[in-house]
């Protein structure tokens, strides 16, 4: 299995790890309810260092990235970042990542840890198919990659002597002296709550999370791992590739249409999603809770009253927050008005239809 760069940093915080797509990763310190809650109301510490990412500069970088791209690049100012799912030409999607945009003609990508190689192969491939002045390089393995979640983030971070963070809009990023480097700090995020993702060398990381926990120990502050990562993105009602968006899902079916610009002149897999637009999406995913205390897991079929399966579940949880499972699910389209149900040893129980954030 690999092993991030704080590997003997979380081993020696009492981390419990488990194999993440062939990843060793912390999956939690001491409980997931706990690592949970104290993002919703403090701040959690994440490495997310497994994360790949990749150098794409040239010429003609912005258009290349515009053409990869379902969401809009090329005019994206210095500074921002952009959110995209990124597909193949039926519509189903390859990954889902972010791009930051340093210079005219220079980005960095952060795609999923379970997808670098897939990925990578694929803007190689889409580069020298339209022959554009653009070069790709894969730095996966240079980067540590910290997030810290929450409310009290911006209090945390400015105390361990970051400087000025009130300036980072959601969404942008910007480069903040750090322990004789340069760091790029960005206020992205994955739990629903404010808070900033760190690239940095693994050193400079290291010395950051020791910062961290110790500035941000009043402030409530905890180390998190992957088990309450999962349930935050859930209750926050946002996407996990292999889940909510697969090959086999499109951004529209996954409900990320703002996502998806068609007034573009072209991108791998317009013509598709244009067609499913005009056609009427056949499948949405939606989110839901439902009463009681039984786990509705991914592969339970969603059925109608008369017990037909129209659709099955993405993923599910018990909710912190809320005390009660919830999930996503995706369902035909036609089905949407319900009532639909899921069937529990037996037990057919309702899905409440919600909106996220599931927790608010």
């Amino acid at each position: 299995m690999l092993e991030i760069p704080l590997h003997n940093f979380h081993a020696e915080q009492g981390a419990r790890f488990v194999n993440f797509g062939g990843w060793n990763m912390p999956v939690q310190y001491t409980s997931i309810l706990e690592e949970h809650k104290a993002v919703r109301t403090a701040a959690g510490l994440f490495d997310v260092s497994h994360m790949g990412e990749f150098h794409v500069f040239g010429a003609d970088a912005a258009l290349f990235l515009d053409r990869l791209l379902v969401n809009a690049v090329a005019k994206a100012p210095l500074g921002k970042a952009i959110y995209s799912p990124m597909c193949m030409s039926n519509g189903g999607v390859v990954d889902d990542l972010i791009v930051y945009r340093i210079e005219e003609d220079s980005f960095l990508v952060c795609v999923n840890a379970s997808n670098i190689e897939k990925d990578f192969g694929w803007f190689l491939k889409q580069a020298e198919r339209w022959g554009f002045d653009v070069e790709i390089e894969d730095h996966s393995d240079e980067y540590a990659l910290l997030a810290l979640q929450g409310p009290q983030s911006e209090a945390i971070l400015t105390e361990v002597g970051l400087e000025g963070l009130a300036s980072i809009k959601r969404f942008w990023h910007k480069l903040i002296a750090f322990s004789g480097e340069k760091i790029r700090v960005c206020r992205t995020g994955y739990t629903g709550e404010d808070g900033f993702e760190i690239y940095s060398s693994p050193k400079a990381a290291e010395q950051l999370a020791k910062q961290i926990l110790k500035h941000g120990e009043p402030m409530g502050v905890k180390l998190c791992g992957l088990g309450a990562r999962d349930s935050l993105r859930l209750e926050a009602g946002l996407p996990l590739y292999g889940h909510e968006l697969s090959d086999h899902i499109t951004p529209l079916e996954a409900s990320l249409d703002w996502t998806v610009k068609l007034d573009k002149d072209d991108f791998i897999g317009k013509n598709a999603l244009t067609e499913q637009k005009e056609n009427g999406i056949p499948r949405r995913v939606v989110h839901f809770k439902l009463e009681g205390r039984r786990i509705a897991r991914e592969g339970t079929p969603v059925i109608n009253k008369a017990g037909e399966a129209i659709g099955k579940v993405l993923s599910g949880t018990l909710s912190p927050m809320i005390h009660c499972p919830i999930g996503s699910a995706i369902v035909n389209s036609d089905s949407l008005e319900g009532p639909l149900y899921v069937d529990l040893r037996g037990n057919q129980l309702e899905l409440q239809i919600a909106k996220a954030p599931l927790h608010k």
